[in-house]
């Protein structure tokens, strides 16, 4: 029932809006905490504001002075793009060493390594910055609102918009958009875990609380980034942005998005590369200087292997295959919130799902009635029913805007058309919840005692319903065994109620049931093997019987692994739940709660667990899930609360979504493996040549002009094909695997360079321009190449065919490294024109290179560690600052965040983010 706080002589709880003196500082510095322990009256004062809300006049002066209630922003920023490409201290060490090498006397290679820099930061951040920009564009499309009170009248704003003041109205499953003191709530509970840790919900009540209470006790408030769990309130915006709770903590993690365990596990393998890179550079600058070569020279060449050895366009690879990501799924009509949500949808191999619009049509008809007393007609029951909605009477009929579609079948049917709504008036209404799963209405009809009317689902009616005799329960039976929804409809004399409370629904008199049918799509078993061909098992969360879900899933040949209904669920522990929610099928008569309960159980026992829901009661389980998947006609609370919106309520559109992650994935890796294994081969032969030869085998800038060219190439991949074999189960991030790859095919690579080395020198006795214009050649070609062998595990060209993309990008760096050798700019870059029959044997070389990476590969993936598809995934314990930033990016504004919340002490913030939230007091 409601609950609220008693009126303050002081306040404006008369629903009439306070005039606001102009904005000051105090509104700004009335803290959460004061204001739970004032009453709702003395803030609402405090703040200028009433119970009917703000002024639309003065709610944009106030957000013009406080600042959008933002703690992210969404801007491509060219300059912090630009920036962060210099951020590698290799590439620091190479600008700094080029520079040096101008006061030293060598003034071609500092121009070639200053040449070859700016074009590889062009490229990086050309890439990046087209990624930001994809980025910018999805925040751009999707918006996170709330229901505010304006000029008394309940509005839709976006919650960036909210200030101090706003008067808002939430309801379950709904993320709180600020720090609000609230005014009235109605069994309110709230999941403050983003915050405190605490799996258990908060219960929230508008009393005061006393004053020094710690965060964690302020029961009169609820937090920015918390989920109401269940119930709905109404309060009162006090902080907003920064100044909130939850914005400190984001802001203490800084604008980044924490990385994903794709990006982190990036990241430690360049380190890994960058650490056998200073020790081989280090080795070879010594080299170098034992052999007296000159210092400049001898710093240059170390520092080009060093920039060789490592995948210096790996980020751009990446943010190049997430940004053409989105664009894909665009045109698949699947929305990603944010890039890194790609990953995670590759990530799935578990998907929950309501059946409604996923297995079946999702265009519930009603079918008829079947009163329980012959006497009764049809006609009757109907009536009942259409009494017992939510709906306005006299309005239902003209719109279904804001019923169920249980409610809307109804009045959509030609029976409803006899309804007349002046027949009949409503007392009191007890509404809908998933705790009761039913409706209760007290009616009166002129003429006729007043009438209790109740509907709702068939169990829990007949709990409230006297003895019903056997043939009751066959009629049900008939009705659920064929796969069709019931309601049932009860009544009992209601003659001097006035006001409604749940114990009044007792001693009921059944009257029927209710008919309705969702037939099955007719693509849902094609959609269902898609799933199955990607490695995902599929299960069912519904609020249906579960006879009901079993008939669906019978019907579409859906192998099942067993049924839990809510009432079993209510009686397992978290570990026998988690054993059995492994291998059942079909969660039925399922409550919100039980729904988040069962994801997060799936999560914690292995696997990546998707979440596709479209209602209110969804909410809780799409917040809980690794990546929420909702759909454009959900409502607005499940779409809040969504990482992917699907423009169609289509399993197959979700199949493409996860195919498209899964080859962003896959084209990534392809990135790194031929990255690292032929740049550890190159980078290989040249310190060793550079030991044994009288001069260097390549100078610096060939090695990086070399690198350069190579890996522009690779910026084609993210726009390859990848094989089905590649996506039947998510890939993830090996170190081992990519450590096996390249220690055997780098030493492949190697094996040839030695053999062009010796080709050189004995059989061309070439001069050094010579020696270095045959091998660089040569290295452009074997690696560039390559590609196409390692690119798949299939025979290539024949069985596997790349990309037109990559196939002209490859082949034209080819035609590129062996024209600048011969062109006019020879002399500058070091090279020198090579004899005729050197290309002869340049091609029979490239020709048993090929042959013997391919018979490399064959034995490579014929063995068990390198099988497909892999084995039982571990699960993935996320750490709190995953779900915080993906909590914090719907809090996110275009511009520039110059709000006064936003400008808190970083130091504070960092502070604040590491202490739970019921271990801190307001100072």
């Amino acid at each position: 029932m409601p609950s609220a706080e008693a009126e303050h002589p002081s306040g404006r709880l008369d629903g009439s809006a306070k005039p606001a003196p102009a904005v000051n500082q105090g509104l700004l510095q009335l803290s959460i905490a004061d204001a739970a322990s004032l009453s709702s009256a003395q803030v609402l004062d405090r703040l200028g504001s009433g119970r009917a809300g703000l002024s639309a006049r003065e709610a944009t002066l106030r957000l013009a002075e406080c600042g959008p209630n933002a703690i992210r922003t969404h801007r491509a920023n060219a300059w912090l793009v630009l920036g962060r490409q210099f951020a590698s201290p290799i590439l620091v060490l190479l600008i700094i060493t080029a520079v040096l090498s101008v006061f030293l006397g060598d003034p071609t290679n500092s121009v070639v390594i200053g040449a070859i820099l700016l074009v590889s930061v062009g490229l990086g951040f050309a890439n990046e910055f087209r990624a930001e920009r994809a980025s910018e564009a999805l925040h751009s499309r999707v918006t996170h609102r709330t229901v505010v009170l304006r000029d008394g009248s309940m509005t839709d704003v976006d919650i960036t918009a909210l200030v101090p003041g706003d008067v808002v109205h939430l309801t379950l499953g709904a993320v709180i958009p600020a720090d609000i003191r609230l005014l009235a709530t109605r069994n309110l509970l709230c999941d403050e875990s983003i915050l405190t840790g605490e799996s258990l919900p908060v219960a929230k009540d508008p009393a005061p609380v006393h004053t020094g209470a710690s965060l964690g006790d302020l029961a009169s408030c609820a937090f920015m980034g918390t989920i109401i769990h269940s119930g709905s309130c109404d309060g009162v915006v006090v902080a907003t942005s920064g100044r909130t709770e939850f914005g400190r903590i984001a802001l203490g993690l800084g604008e980044r998005q924490p990385e994903t365990g794709f990006q982190l596990g990036l990241k430690r393998f360049s380190f890994l590369l960058l650490r056998v890179a200073l020790v081989l550079t280090s080795l070879i600058f010594v080299a170098n200087l034992l052999l007296q070569r000159p210092l400049t020279e001898s710093l240059l060449f170390s520092l080009a292997i060093a920039v060789g050895i490592t995948p210096q366009l790996l980020p751009a690879v990446v943010s190049t295959s997430l940004a053409a990501g989105t664009r894909q799924l665009a045109k698949r009509r699947v929305l990603v919130k944010r890039l890194v949500c790609i990953e995670d949808l590759g990530d799935m191999d578990i998907l929950v799902t309501d059946k409604t619009g996923t297995l079946t049509e999702g265009r519930i008809g009603y079918t008829g009635a079947l009163p329980v007393n012959p006497d009764n007609a049809d006609g009757d029951l109907l009536t009942l029913g259409l009494l017992a909605t939510e709906a306005d009477y006299n309005q239902a009929k003209l719109s279904s805007v804001g019923q169920n579609p249980l409610d809307a079948a109804l009045w959509d049917s030609p029976g409803a058309s006899d309804f007349n709504p002046v027949h009949f008036e409503r007392l009191d209404m007890i509404a809908f919840d998933h705790q009761r799963r039913r409706t209760t209405v007290l009616v009166r009809e002129p003429g006729q005692p007043d009438l209790l009317v109740t509907k709702g689902a068939p169990e829990d009616i007949l709990a409230l319903c006297g003895p019903t005799p056997p043939s009751v329960h066959e009629m049900l039976d008939v009705q659920f065994n064929a796969g069709s929804r019931v309601v049932a409809v009860a009544t009992r004399p209601a003659a001097g109620l006035r006001q409604l409370t749940a114990a009044d629904e007792r001693d009921l008199s059944l009257a029927g049931f209710l008919v309705f049918f969702d037939p099955p799509k007719p693509n849902a078993r094609e959609s269902l093997d898609r799933l199955e061909d990607l490695g995902i098992s599929v299960k069912i969360a519904t609020g249906d019987n579960a006879k009901v879900a079993e008939k669906a899933c019978a019907d579409l040949d859906v192998l099942s692994g067993g049924t839990l209904t809510g009432a079993e669920i209510e009686e397992m522990s978290d570990a026998e739940l988690s054993v059995a929610a492994r291998a059942t099928t079909i969660f039925a008569r399922v409550s919100p709660e039980q729904k988040a309960r069962i994801i997060t159980l799936l999560r914690q026992s292995g696997g990546a667990v998707g979440f596709l829901g479209d209602g209110i009661n969804d909410a809780l389980a799409l917040h809980k899930a690794d990546i929420g998947i909702s759909v454009d006609s959900a409502t607005d609370v499940a779409k809040d609360a969504a990482d992917v919106v699907l423009l169609d309520k289509d399993l197959n559109v979700l199949a493409e979504g996860v195919r498209e992650g899964r080859r962003i994935f896959a084209n990534t890796i392809k990135y790194v493996l031929m990255g690292t294994s032929s740049n550890f081969g190159n980078m290989f032969s040249a310190a060793t040549a550079s030991a044994l030869l009288s001069f260097l085998p390549m100078l610096p800038g060939q090695i990086l002009l070399n690198n350069l060219l190579y890996d522009t190439g690779q910026l084609a991949i993210p726009g390859d094909r990848v094989d089905q074999e590649q996506l039947r189960a998510p890939s993830h991030w090996d170190i081992a695997f990519i450590r096996r790859f390249m220690v055997l095919f780098g030493p492949i690579s190697s094996l040839f360079d030695f053999a062009t080395f010796a080709l050189m020198l004995y059989v061309f006795d070439a001069m050094p321009g010579e020696f270095r214009s045959g091998w660089f050649i040569e290295s452009i070609a074997t690696q560039t190449l390559i590609i196409f062998a390692i690119r798949t595990r299939r025979v290539p060209f024949l069985r596997s065919r790349p990309s037109p993309g990559l196939t002209a990008a490859s082949l034209g760096v080819i035609v590129l490294g062996v024209f600048l050798p011969l062109s006019p700019l020879q002399g500058v870059l070091g090279f020198d024109p090579l004899p005729a029959p050197f290309f002869v044997a340049l091609l029979t070389m490239i020709a048993v290179y090929m042959v013997l990476v391919e018979s490399a590969k064959a034995w490579f993936f014929s063995r068990s560690a390198q099988a497909l598809p892999p084995g039982p995934v571990p699960a993935r314990r996320r750490q709190a600052t995953h779900h915080v930033d993906r909590r914090a990016s719907r809090f996110s504004s275009p511009t520039k965040m110059t709000g006064r919340g936003t400008h808190q002490s970083k130091t504070d913030a960092k502070n604040r983010a590491v202490r739970p939230l019921s271990s801190r007091r307001e100072p």
